[in-house]
């Protein structure tokens, strides 16, 4: 598999470099973190619809595993070799420390009219982090949550003495490894495709993701609860290289933007829908799975315990870290004044 992985690097790389002008112009190579009909994958088809039909532009979407991890693909795209990619925060991590704010718990509002303002329009993200990005050869085109965080678990977990001895599957990223100790729980690193197998084998006892992407990945089969514990919206960027987006003619790079603003407004609604069609799914397949809905005194002892989260981060981004939270936090409460915050989106 490293092989083939490596073969196919190579391949790609020697076509960029024979043929700039070609692939540069008219393709577009645009690889996701998640399978196909994910959230990722709608965010992806409508870009590449647009795209094609204003341009002789041709998009073409990679789901996950295609191209490699995460890593991989965050690493192909600052080299060049894939046009864009989708980025979580908690894998730019490696690149941009300072963007692990994102896993900062209990950060965004509850209120999805609130980050959508603030995940397209702040200055915070889209002039800061986005140039710190840049530095590491990344365009940053884009930031979209996919929905709330469910803790998929095999026992009942309402506080943090719940999570005594459980292991947790975690993203590789020092803040959620550092989020799920001060909840309690033995945070556990391991790769996407390998979540289903670690919970039926009971090398971890459970995981934490989306609606959707619980029920495409089936983790519910081999789970016994869905715990709603508010503490973070999942949230993605969309990265390109920022080598390739800057050889473009200004139409091109102007044309592209607008695609992906459009795209924003697209996913929003979608996600949205698709999380609520996919827990209906999960009930109608397994009704005996429990859900669970923290209440907000339960929910208060998490809040609390991810204080130690927050100033890790601070410790870890430094003097500049610092600010970029504090700015962040103003930011959302400036929205939350003029959308309202208290309305679950």
């Amino acid at each position: 598999m490293i092989q083939s992985f490596r073969s196919l690097t190579l391949a790609l790389s020697a076509v960029a470099v024979a043929l700039p002008g070609a692939v540069l112009a008219q393709e577009m190579k645009f690889a996701i973190e998640e399978i196909e009909g994910s959230v990722q994958d709608a965010y992806a088809q409508q870009f590449k619809e647009l795209v094609e039909s204003q341009s002789d532009m041709s998009v073409t979407v990679y789901p996950y595993g295609a191209l490699g991890t995460s890593q991989d693909l965050t690493e192909l795209t600052a080299s060049g070799v894939l046009q864009c990619t989708n980025a979580s925060p908690g894998h730019l991590g490696a690149l941009v420390p300072e963007i692990q704010v994102f896993s900062v718990p209990y950060l965004l509002s509850d209120n999805n009219a609130v980050n959508k303002q603030v995940l397209t329009e702040s200055e915070v993200i889209h002039e800061t982090l986005a140039g710190k990005l840049q530095e590491k050869g990344l365009e940053l085109m884009a930031m979209y949550p996919e929905g709330a965080q469910v803790w998929t678990t095999n026992k009942e977990i309402r506080k943090p003495e719940d999570f005594a001895n459980f292991k947790m599957r975690v993203m590789t990223s020092p803040m959620l490894t550092a989020a799920y100790q001060a909840f309690g729980a033995n945070p556990t690193p391991m790769p996407y495709s390998e979540v289903y197998g670690g919970l039926q084998l009971k090398m971890i006892d459970g995981q934490v993701n989306p609606i959707f992407a619980i029920e495409e990945m089936k983790f519910y089969e081999v789970q016994d609860y869905l715990i709603f514990a508010g503490q973070q919206q999942f949230t993605t960027t969309v990265v390109c290289s920022a080598d390739w987006f800057s050889s473009l003619p200004e139409d091109q790079q102007q044309m592209l933007q607008q695609a992906f603003s459009q795209a924003n407004d697209y996913i929003f609604e979608v996600q949205e829908q698709y999380n609520q069609e996919r827990l209906a799914k999960i009930k109608e397949e397994k009704p005996n799975i429990k859900i669970i809905e923290l209440t907000p005194e339960e929910r208060a002892a998490f809040e609390e315990r991810a204080q130690e989260v927050r100033k890790m981060y601070v410790d870890m981004a430094g003097e500049e870290g610092k600010q970029i939270l504090e700015n962040l936090e103003q930011e959302i409460k400036a929205a939350e004044e003029q959308v309202g915050g208290q309305t679950q989106g």
